[in-house]
């Protein structure tokens, strides 16, 4: 293959990884009888049926992902879930997998290292519209947490998108109306509505409830303390033992929201409260646990009085 033709493979790849495919060195000039002297000389190498690397190293995730959709049918096949959120800059989740939707009448051979979804219709609008095929994030974020494996990743992957602003809350809410996933509907809903709506969602009369059901006494709701930047609005007290509890909704951490809670039990511990804090996301995921912190602050005060 002379230098011409190389370059012009290497700049396709440039993009890509690393990686072309048949298809594209066919439509650039390069037919098979170049790429099988490439191969046999040790320049390129084939990585599947559609998959050339113009290198012989190992494949990098941009090229295992481009990889995974020439494999299984560059027409039908979309980088999707976890995967399409990385491509979109989600960071701190690792997943080795590549993972595509694929409509769900669609049928290709097991490609290692790849898990195609089926889906049964696409969300209009979904797909991104420029190099690799993928889908938008709140749709990706949606299909993540119902391909997840545990309630616990479902909630990770509905949370850090919004988290790392590759989602905004009301995209997610909207992708959760439109996106049919076949696992966990409700507890995705739930989710969506605490991140996209706030502590709101579930409120602190669904917490008394929560008590109610294990036993422990109703808490008063929003009671109000003076503080030095105004007035305070408790979520929950016990007045019998200055225990309270605060329910954070699913961005309450983020930015100044830090400083202010800071400053707002700061306060609340100088006045003589206690104060637990319970995230809404957790108390999905773990009320049982959260309950077992609230019943252990009642049963101190008991103790400490002398009470049975």
């Amino acid at each position: 293959m002379n230098s011409i033709r190389l370059r012009l493979a290497r700049e396709m790849a440039t993009d890509q990884g690393g990686v072309v495919s048949r298809r594209q060195l066919a439509r650039a000039g390069i037919s098979e009888i170049h790429v099988r002297r490439a191969v046999g000389s040790d320049r390129w190498m084939a990585h599947g049926r559609q998959t050339i690397a113009v290198h012989t190293g190992p494949l990098d995730a941009v090229a295992l992902r481009w990889r995974a959709i020439w494999e299984t049918g560059e027409s039908i096949s979309a980088v999707d879930g976890v995967t399409a959120l990385q491509v979109a800059g989600l960071k701190g989740y690792h997943d080795d997998q590549v993972h595509l939707s694929a409509k769900h009448n669609h049928n290709a051979d097991p490609v290692p290292g790849v898990v195609v979804h089926k889906v049964i219709r696409r969300v209009p609008g979904e797909l991104v519209a420029a190099g690799l095929p993928r889908v938008r994030p709140a749709v990706a974020a949606i299909r993540a947490s119902h391909w997840a494996v545990s309630n616990r990743q479902a909630a990770l992957l509905l949370l850090m998108p919004v988290q790392q602003r590759l989602v905004a809350p009301a995209e997610l809410a909207a992708a959760q109306r439109l996106v049919r996933g076949r696992t966990r509907r409700a507890f995705i809903k739930s989710v969506v509505g605490d991140i996209a709506f706030g502590v709101e969602s579930l409120g602190e009369l669904d917490f008394s409830g929560l008590c109610r059901r294990r036993g422990l006494p109703e808490p008063s709701r929003q009671v109000l303390r003076r503080g030095a930047r105004g007035r305070i609005y408790l979520d929950v007290r016990w007045d019998c033992c200055n225990l309270v509890v605060e329910i954070d909704g699913a961005q309450h951490r983020e930015g100044l929201n830090v400083m202010l809670d800071n400053l707002r039990q700061n306060a609340v511990t100088l006045s003589g409260d206690r104060v637990l804090r319970i995230d809404v996301i957790g108390l999905r995921l773990e009320p049982a646990l959260f309950l077992d912190q609230v019943a252990a602050g009642l049963l101190r005060f008991d103790v400490s009085h002398g009470h049975r």
